[in-house]
């Protein structure tokens, strides 16, 4: 992963900078991710019918 720190007046690290390619790579990993638990956290909840209506 290409990064670079960004740093205070103090030479301390507050901030990492990556290219914009890699950053939405990680937010499609982490959004599959999340829809991937939600899939589970009702998979075993009642599945709702047209016909109850």
């Amino acid at each position: 992963m290409n990064k670079n720190y960004v740093l205070d007046s103090d030479k301390k690290p507050i901030a990492v900078q990556i290219p914009i390619t890699e950053f939405e790579k990680i937010e499609e990993i982490l959004e599959n991710y999340g829809l991937v638990k939600l899939i589970e956290e009702v998979e075993d909840e009642e599945t709702l019918s047209i016909k109850r209506f």
